[in-house]
């Protein structure tokens, strides 16, 4: 009974999950996977239970049987002499054998594996593993963290309940080097396949890697880094515990040829230099993202260009947005968190119970977040933009509404003709990377649709904080934003003139701990006519 209640409860569950894929895009859902995954480790209990009782009960069969079979042998016609002892015989060899060949034979299993059958459909697929597993390699780059440090699951930031098991096996390590092989990406896997020789030779046992396999993709992977003498070693390591490994002979032989002939053409110290240059180049991609060690720098906190002089004219003030009614009692809390262009943040803007009522409405609906192709204004989804978003119309619920209010009355946009509250979850190692809000000359119009004009300015609260990444962070001025529950931060994308203002680009860091909710409101040009009038020069 309690089986089919936990599968019941499953069924719910999965009504609930089993429209959204790309898992590993929302921390949000994947919540959902874990009690998923909880309900099924309950459900595999009950199994367990009912196989040790039925085993408990033909033990103790057996156990009586034994007893009464020993007795009977010592003098077996003395034994059945006795005409209870003769029924007794009779009545178990007819009777009760078949019944206990019917426990046997009872397969208690069948609940459970009906049960998990249902429940795989819904599982992350291997799409999911991937995407985490890049993840894993994308957080490990942007924040310059060693394999051993992701690998021991002591992450900055991380508490010590976090890490209890938090760790990656050698199988786990193993599994990511292999991702990064199937990308083609040569320096991740030979960083986890390193690691996961390291583990093995530290004593961590595995029944499913040996240090054969793992040495196989040592030697390719630095051979495609240009490392011979390193890939020749480590095939020379892989020969000494597998001297019959028919690819590594083949290799040995090719190494050797190769580095010889190397050794002729270039001189020593040619060749120190051309290693030193090629470590130094490591790990450096051929990249769309012109301003990559930018952003990732201000990801890490680094390159940030606020000089103390302009530090000191950034402040903390009351605002009550020129005497507004709502505010002349309570004003709000503002910081100035940049000064050109002026970025602000207000504190408390939002209650705690209103930002788990947006996240409880949008959570049903999250859809892996897409942005405009910049060629064919068509939404696609992209590898650089790690999130699930959903659209929240301020008719849906009073809390959308009153959010959507209290942002015009702070900032004195008209929001009548903004977008409708958009919610995003970011997922593992969840970012977006460098872009702007507003529509740019030279791509289509992404908003002509909407009749509204272009993107004048950006709301984003931030409804949680953040253990570790996750900033928001300005590549151009070199500014950075870190989440803080509650908080809302403001800029305008246009200048008045209407003219873009480049200076706004910007991207969300990948998280590095935690579960990143934000919400952010785009507001249009249409019906600012009066509330932020036009500048006569370009930048005015």
């Amino acid at each position: 009974m309690k089986l089919c209640h936990c599968c019941t409860s499953l069924l719910l569950l999965f009504t609930c999950i089993s429209a959204h894929s790309d898992f590993f895009t929302s921390i949000g859902h994947m919540t959902d996977l874990l009690f998923m995954e909880k309900d099924l480790v309950s459900s595999l209990k009950d199994y367990i239970r009912a196989e040790e009782d039925r085993l408990q009960r033909l033990k103790r069969w057996a156990d009586k049987l034994d007893v009464l079979s020993t007795a009977g042998s010592q003098d077996p016609e003395g034994f059945l002499g006795h005409p209870v002892n003769a029924f007794k015989l009779i009545k178990r060899l007819n009777t009760e054998w078949t019944e206990l060949e019917s426990l046997v034979l009872t397969d208690l299993s069948d609940a459970f594996v009906s049960n998990l059958t249902i429940q795989r459909q819904h599982f992350p697929n291997d799409n999911d593993q991937t995407g985490a597993a890049k993840a894993l390699m994308r957080l490990q780059d942007t924040y310059k963290l060693d394999t051993e440090i992701i690998s021991s699951g002591q992450l900055p930031g991380s508490s010590s309940v976090t890490t209890v098991s938090s760790g990656l096996t050698v199988e786990d390590c193993y599994d990511l080097g292999k991702v990064a092989y199937s990308e083609v990406d040569y320096y991740h896997t030979e960083l986890w396949m390193a690691q996961a020789l390291k583990q093995l030779d530290q004593g961590e046992e595995s029944s499913t890697v040996d240090a054969a396999a793992i040495l196989d993709y040592l030697s390719y992977s630095v051979y495609q880094q240009g490392e011979l003498e390193r890939a020749l070693d480590f095939t020379k390591r892989l020969l000494e515990l597998d001297p019959s490994h028919q690819r590594a002979n083949g290799n040995l032989k090719y190494f050797e040829y190769q580095l010889s002939k190397q050794n002729k053409l270039v001189g020593q110290d040619d060749e120190e230099e051309r290693q030193r240059t090629r470590r130094e180049s490591r790990g450096g991609r051929d990249d769309y993202l012109p301003e990559r060690k930018q952003y990732e720098k201000l990801c890490r906190g680094e390159g940030i260009r606020m000089t103390p002089r302009r530090q000191s004219r950034l402040f903390c003030r009351y605002y009550d947005n020129a005497r507004h009614p709502r505010f002349v009692i309570g004003p709000l809390k503002q910081e100035d968190e940049w000064d050109s262009p002026h970025i602000v943040r207000y504190h408390d803007i939002v209650s705690d119970r209103d930002m788990e009522k947006v996240k409880e409405l949008a959570k049903p609906r999250l859809l892996r977040a897409t942005i405009s192709n910049p060629i064919t204004g068509v939404l696609e989804t992209a590898h650089y933009r790690i999130s699930k978003s959903a659209w929240l119309g301020a008719y849906e619920h009073p809390v959308v509404d009153k959010i959507n209010r209290r942002i015009e009355d702070i900032t004195g946009l008209d929001v009548s003709t903004a977008e409708e509250l958009q919610v995003a979850n970011y997922g593992v190692g969840g970012q977006y990377e460098p872009h702007f809000d507003f529509g740019r000359k030279d791509e289509p119009d992404a908003f002509e649709e909407l009749g509204t004009g272009n993107r004048i300015a950006t709301w984003l609260l931030y409804m949680s904080d953040v253990q570790a990444g996750g900033a928001t962070v300005f590549t151009d001025i070199g500014a950075a934003v870190k989440p803080k529950k509650g908080s809302a931060v403001f800029w305008f994308n246009l200048y008045p003139s209407g003219e873009g203002d480049y200076r706004t680009r910007h991207a969300a860091c990948p998280v590095l701990l935690g579960n990143k909710w934000v919400s952010n409101k785009w507001i249009h040009e249409r019906g600012q006519e009066f509330r932020r009038r036009c500048g006569l020069h370009w930048t005015d």
